[in-house]
């Protein structure tokens, strides 16, 4: 894990939203893995065991725990990668630990106090997700939270800050604050473009936005990239509105690439 923050470039997290089935975590694992190895970009695969927080009942949420977090496991060791999935209850987290290398606390419950506790007594990294209605300062308790627990692996995400009820905002200022905390810091470049709570049910997205997300985030030295990719995002089970089609993947961290040699000191 150590190689994450050692390298010259930004770290990538990137997969697909949920574990749709062995074939294609797989393809995204291995067509991932390729550019990132190319580029030297150091590469944690990412998919959701589960996803508990959806919107309509009639939601995918998975294929089953055990089969899930096999999976994920398993591209893991086929490349050589980190693995991560996020975690919703403190029974989850030592479940999941089991499989993954971080564990990730959703937005939504950044402030549960308990839920980090358990993640942060698994000995594993814990990446804390920004609660879209939280303030970039207000994360520093967070951090102590896990800390205080035992555990100094302790990883932020900023995901956008709400703004009205159907769309987010993303505050760069943020990025540094964060960092100031003595913690590396992730910029999710697909679900601050989320649009949810649309009346249909089904959230929707900005997924033409990802690169100008991305392309402030490492002008802003940010330490790295969450972007939730899949190679037919329109059949995506989950969250295929905001996802970035793999094919765009290259290019885009190919301009990233240089843009962090550009402010490199």
């Amino acid at each position: 894990m150590l190689n994450l923050f050692s390298q010259p470039n930004f770290f990538l997290i990137a997969g697909p939203c949920v574990v749709e089935g062995e074939a294609v975590v797989f393809e995204i694992g291995r067509q991932v893995k390729a550019i990132c190895d190319e580029l030297q970009i150091p590469y944690v695969f990412k998919a959701s065991y589960r996803k508990a927080n959806r919107s309509s009942i009639k939601s995918f949420t998975g294929i089953g725990d055990q089969n899930a977090l096999q999976l994920i496991q398993a591209v893991g060791k086929e490349l050589g990668v980190p693995v991560t999935t996020d975690i919703h209850t403190d029974e989850e987290a030592a479940l999941a630990a089991k499989y993954v290398d971080i564990l990730q606390i959703p937005a939504f419950l950044c402030r549960q106090s308990s839920l980090l506790e358990a993640a942060a007594h698994t000995g594993k990294y814990v990446n804390i997700k920004k609660g879209q209605f939280m303030s970039p300062e207000a994360m520093q308790f967070a951090v102590q939270k896990v800390k205080e627990a035992g555990n100094d692996r302790v990883m932020l995400t900023d995901r956008g800050t709400t703004f009205g009820y159907q769309d987010l905002v993303v505050d760069y200022r943020g990025l540094p604050t964060m960092q100031g905390f003595g913690v590396p810091v992730i910029m999710d470049c697909t679900h601050s473009l989320q649009q949810p709570n649309q009346t249909s049910g089904v959230t929707g997205g900005r997924p033409d936005l990802i690169p100008t997300i991305a392309k402030a985030a490492v002008a802003v030295g940010v330490d790295g990239l969450f972007i939730e990719t899949h190679p037919r995002p329109s059949e995506a089970k989950s969250d295929g509105a905001n996802m970035l089609p793999i094919e765009q993947l290259r290019p885009l961290l190919e301009q990233l690439v240089k843009i962090r040699a550009a402010i490199r000191p």
